[in-house]
């Protein structure tokens, strides 16, 4: 009995050594990890700041092995991938924070709408409008998701469901959404034209209009429509009404209006008392807006309608005078022609056009990005209504 009470006062001190030496070691463990830790977070953030984002991943990557319930760093990691264009590895981290059980509801909301970010720049626009369409629910993402749904629907032409969104945003007070409605009907109005729907055309460009009285874009697209069903004083109307709302705008359909004086003249569609009543309206309407803004478009406009030869050299060379413009003197020149023929004429008047060519274009003025032809959406940036109505000389 003395023997083995020995042996146990022994055994437990030596328990009591090894239990001790080896809670040493998890705590110098634990202590280094910790220290590891924020040291690959701080490498990261270091190479993050200088621009070295492959380097930075690699930091990252190190500091989450280190500490993988971490959701910060796993955030960070994600959008660094995003942000390289990398979204097969964004969807993988994101969809790993997802995973976690004991993620706190905000983080997990966080990291749904991360997700939905990696889906809408990935291109992959059913899973994005999916996520988003969850988070519309959430106060916290409601507002970023209908703004990336609308963005969405956009891309995809879902002008319908473009419509709904950009409803939603304003009953939440997001801003002033009738300019946008308004594009979108029209753009509903030019698929009903294609497929020859007429009432649907001309019911989109209505509430259009209604939705937005001080938008261009639906007294110009009815002032077409009313032309092409062959009511002229309906399309003046529209064209005044233009004029007295978005007088700015006018520019954008001088051309329409000068091609039909042009054309009407060549037809015996119409008596020639209502010629001479819609060219004096014409002019008329033209004169106006000129006197509000001197436009090229304007004034090419009046000197393709104006039948006396000594008032178009006028208007021409009182231009010129003002706005010094290689586009008005190759049109003054062009109007010269018939008078003088000479090699050094026609010289300096092919000159004159080839140099006006740059010059007759739009230019964005979100993006920059030119164009000859005038968009109510950039193609480069997929803003709206950034061109301005006029050309790049001009400015």
């Amino acid at each position: 009995m003395d023997f083995e009470l020995w042996w146990l006062f022994l055994i437990i001190p030596a328990v009591f050594a090894l239990g001790w030496g080896a809670s040493r070691f998890d705590i110098r463990q634990w202590r280094q990890e910790q220290l590891d830790a924020p040291r690959a977070y701080f490498k990261g953030l270091n190479f993050l700041l200088n621009e070295q984002q492959d380097k930075a991943i690699d930091a990252f990557i190190e500091a989450v092995q280190y500490d993988p319930n971490t959701s910060e760093l796993h955030f960070a990691l994600g959008n660094l991938f995003r942000r390289r264009g990398e979204y097969e590895r964004a969807v993988r981290v994101h969809q790993h924070l997802l995973g976690r059980a004991d993620l706190p509801t905000a983080e997990r909301d966080r990291a749904q709408y991360a997700l939905a970010q990696d889906y809408l720049k990935a291109g992959l626009l059913d899973r994005a409008e999916q996520s988003f369409r969850v988070l519309e629910n959430i106060p916290a993402y409601s507002r970023e998701s209908r703004m990336a749904l609308l963005t969405l629907y956009e891309r995809a032409h879902d002008w319908p469901n473009a419509i709904d969104v950009a409803n939603a945003l304003e009953d939440q007070k997001a801003g002033n959404f009738a300019p946008r409605r308004a594009h979108y009907h029209c753009e509903l109005a030019a698929v009903a034209q294609v497929s020859g729907d007429y009432a649907t055309v001309l019911h989109e460009l209505t509430l259009a209009h209604h939705d937005s009285p001080d938008s261009p874009r639906p007294l110009i697209e009815l002032a077409r429509y009313h032309l092409k069903r062959g009511d002229v004083d309906a399309a003046f109307k529209n064209w005044a009404e233009l004029a007295r709302v978005a007088a700015q705008a006018v520019p954008l359909i001088a051309p329409e209006v000068a091609q039909f004086i042009q054309g009407m003249e060549s037809s015996d569609q119409f008596s020639a008392q209502q010629q001479e009543r819609w060219r004096q309206m014409a002019l008329d309407l033209l004169d106006g807006a000129y006197a509000h803004q001197a436009s090229l478009d304007i004034l090419t406009a009046q000197v393709d309608i104006e039948t006396d030869h000594q008032k178009r050299h006028a208007r021409l060379l009182a231009y010129l005078e003002h706005h010094p413009s290689v586009v008005a003197a190759a049109e003054l020149l062009n109007t010269m022609q018939t008078e003088d023929q000479s090699k050094e004429t026609v010289a300096i008047r092919r000159t004159l056009e080839r140099a006006a060519k740059p010059m007759d274009r739009y230019r964005c003025a979100a993006c920059g990005f030119e164009s000859t032809h005038y968009f109510w959406q950039c193609p480069g940036c997929q803003s709206w209504d950034s061109y301005p109505p006029r050309r790049v000389e001009e400015f």
